[in-house]
């Protein structure tokens, strides 16, 4: 058996060709550059060509043990992936974060769309009554062109980030209510999906961004995390969208407690990184802390992860199989839409952020769980600080995006009140 030393190949593709020499392996091959002729010769020796991957310079194909060592020793080849599964993260949230100080100023994500990628979205009554805010559907496992989820995972973070609570009167109210849902289907009906899908469903929230007026990438979604950050295929991918302007929020991974458990694309320093916080079914955050199954940091390059924590178990959200109905689920991937949602409402607020500016807003809005910055990064993320913080720091950040301070008339109403209870007392001499 020929030993494989070579930096071009990933150790997980690595480990399958040791263990499988004569099979022939997914993989994901990536260029240096644009290469029509080397791009040609490759979908020329492979026997499956799935596609390409021009958001990454690469092609999805499967190939022999002997082509792929070919192809590492071409000077023109960046990196050979496996090409990975890819799966969903399963194992009282609002009020937790404190959601009514957005609320309060107007702010519910009105006109900003969020991308999510997963199993699909169910047409629930949360997300389509009084009008539809699932503005489109794209369908990269079976090509169906009415908005699905033969899964349920992808209608549950959905509902996290945009649910209106229709279905119960507003108990069940997601973190940004008015926002709309671009669903894109790149996970089965058993949570699981190749790398290359992920990619494609990337690139198609880039490509129609303007049109759909994408702002959030949510990906409650991981891989194992077996190459550097610079050659991962997912992280490339992510990276390319933030460059052009999308907040892509992403979860830690569900392999806690133990340390440099993160997945990708989560690894990435281009995405905020989100982990789950217990918040033991109570409003109250003292008793709040890091969830045992939420994977913590640093990742095998020492950055540190993840970025947030969010609450992430027993999160009741929407049903896929009851256009009404509900159901509770544990894991990052409840947490990242709230984080997700929350990006909504700031967008909301300053009509424009960089990836940057969001991020840093984020992190300066955390409460201290009193736990390792591995375990929960700047603490758990608190809508009243991002919210109602310097209050003249946000006047200036509105004058920049263009936007007059929003004066509630709750507030009005509240304040008026008050006073009336002054005078009321003060005549009673109380």
């Amino acid at each position: 058996m020929r030993k494989i030393n070579n930096s071009k190949i990933c150790p997980i593709l690595g480990a399958k060709i040791m263990s499988q020499s004569n099979e022939k392996l997914p993989v994901i091959v990536q260029l240096k550059k644009d290469d029509n002729r080397l791009e040609d010769g490759i979908m020329s020796v492979s026997t499956n060509v799935k596609k390409r991957l021009p958001l990454i310079n690469g092609i999805a194909c499967d190939l022999d043990t002997e082509t792929i060592y070919k192809l590492a020793s071409n000077p023109n080849i960046e990196y050979i992936s496996f090409d990975s599964e890819v799966y969903t993260l399963l194992d009282i949230s609002v009020p937790t974060m404190e959601a009514q100080f957005p609320y309060a100023q107007g702010y519910k994500g009105k006109g900003i769309t969020v991308g999510v990628i997963d199993t699909g979205v169910a047409p629930h009554q949360d997300l389509t009554k009084p009008v539809n805010r699932i503005i489109d559907f794209k369908d990269f496992v079976n090509n169906e062109t009415s908005a699905y989820d033969d899964n349920g995972h992808g209608t549950h973070v959905a509902g996290i980030i945009a649910g209106n609570g229709y279905s119960s009167r507003g108990l069940y109210s997601g973190i940004a209510p008015e926002s709309n849902i671009l669903a894109i289907k790149a996970l089965n009906d058993n949570g699981s999906g190749n790398t290359s899908d992920i990619i494609d469903a990337i690139a198609y929230a880039i490509e129609t961004k303007d049109e759909f007026n994408t702002k959030i990438l949510n990906l409650s979604f991981g891989s194992p995390a077996n190459s550097n950050c610079n050659k991962d295929p997912l992280c490339n991918a992510v990276k390319k969208a933030t460059k052009v302007g999308l907040i892509v929020v992403t979860a830690a991974g569900n392999s806690g407690p133990n340390e440099k458990t993160i997945v990708s694309p989560g690894i990435s320093p281009d995405v905020i990184t989100v982990g789950a916080v217990d918040h033991r079914r109570t409003i109250d955050t003292s008793d709040d802390v890091v969830a045992s199954f939420s994977s913590r940091g640093p990742t095998n390059e020492g950055l540190s992860k993840p970025d947030i924590v969010a609450p992430g178990v027993g999160i009741n959200s929407l049903s896929n199989t009851k256009p009404d109905g509900y159901k509770s689920l544990s894991g990052t991937s409840m947490a990242t839409p709230l984080i997700s949602g929350s990006v909504a409402l700031l967008l909301n607020k300053y009509n424009s952020l960089s990836h940057n500016e969001v991020k840093k807003k984020l992190m300066d809005s955390c409460i201290d769980l009193d736990d390792e910055i591995d375990n929960q990064g700047s603490g758990l993320i608190n809508l009243q600080k991002l919210f109602n913080g310097d209050s003249k720091n946000d006047e200036n950040l509105k004058r920049n995006s263009g936007l007059e301070p929003f004066n509630s008339t709750d507030n009005i109403i509240e304040n008026f009140l008050v006073l009336l209870l002054v005078l009321y007392l003060l005549d009673k001499n109380i």
